[in-house]
């Protein structure tokens, strides 16, 4: 079982209310070899929600509690995503997800590549929370990107 971003499977879980659908990954959920998931609706976000980047660091320090993850207005919601990495984990933990294909550039889902926090759309190496998480855990990552 692979584990995949919501979005890219069509969900309308976007920050702003939108997808991100890619047809490969929607192929994969309906054929039942991939379950979606949002980690930052699973965090307790609601949809549309204010965008928010990574600050002063990348998801291994928030991880960590080196960092935060910022909203544009500058409130701290690292917690929430904590919080979605992790049931995200359970999911894929409890269908034996040994893969997951995530979301591209995102705070909670990057892998490779997020972007920096200045809400100014430059990019450095790192990944998001919960990318971070499952890597730690094991679990192979890759995004739309590498398919």
């Amino acid at each position: 079982m692979i584990i995949v971003s919501a979005c890219l499977a069509g969900v309308n879980c976007k920050y702003n209310g939108g997808n991100n659908v890619n047809e490969y990954v929607r192929k994969l959920v309906a054929q039942g070899k991939a379950i979606p998931v949002c980690p930052e609706q699973l965090g307790g976000f609601g949809t549309p929600r204010l965008t928010t980047e990574i600050s002063g660091g990348t998801g291994a320090e928030v991880l960590d509690g080196i960092c935060k993850v910022i909203r544009k207005t500058g409130e701290d919601v690292a917690e929430g995503f904590i919080r979605g990495a992790y049931e995200v984990l359970k999911i894929a933990e409890t269908v034996g997800a040994k893969k997951a294909i995530m979301k591209s550039k995102s705070p909670s889902c990057g892998f490779g590549k997020i972007y920096d926090g200045s809400f100014s759309g430059n990019l450095i190496d790192g990944n998001g929370v919960t990318a971070e998480l499952l890597k730690r855990k094991g679990i192979e990552v890759v995004t739309e990107r590498d398919i």
